[in-house]
């Protein structure tokens, strides 16, 4: 299975949510990130991002920033956006029905249908951050759980 995860930057949470989706997860599965921008492309995720996974033991200390391109559509089972922004972007890029399939928002997977986005906590403080991560770390049990049904099944 392969998953990507998607914000604007990605910087803030996307590079929160594939560490924590990759602490619950085999080495079996290909978790990565992207941004809707290039703004950031090549840097280190935000060091309040860094400090917020390593509170939790997870290491993202070597992610590094790039932009979501048209073959990620072909290259990923699934895309999960932070927010509606995302979500419209993704979906704009997206060539077929198939690719837009693919996308949708993170959150939806605890209660569909509310718009459910991620909060950017990039001019926030640090417990922006720790609330952002534990939001993640929610909608990333459910996601691992359902690709370990899935992949013992495949």
């Amino acid at each position: 299975m392969k998953i990507l995860m998607l914000c604007l930057g990605n910087i803030c949470r996307s590079p929160l949510a594939e560490g924590i989706l990759r602490s619950k997860l085999s080495n079996d599965h290909d978790i990565d990130s992207a941004g809707t921008i290039a703004m950031h492309e090549s840097e280190k995720a935000d060091k309040r991002s860094i400090k917020t996974a390593d509170n939790h033991h997870i290491d993202i200390s070597e992610h590094r920033s790039r932009p979501i391109t048209s073959k990620d559509f072909d290259d990923f089972d699934r895309i999960y956006c932070m927010d509606l922004h995302n979500l419209e972007d993704a979906i704009s890029m997206a060539k077929t029905k198939e690719h837009r399939r693919k996308v949708s928002l993170i959150l939806d997977v605890l209660e569909t249908g509310n718009d459910n986005e991620v909060p950017d906590p990039y001019w926030g403080e640090m417990s922006d951050f720790e609330k952002v991560y534990q939001m993640l770390d929610k909608a990333c049990d459910i996601i691992a759980k359902d690709i370990k049904l899935n992949f013992k099944t495949n």
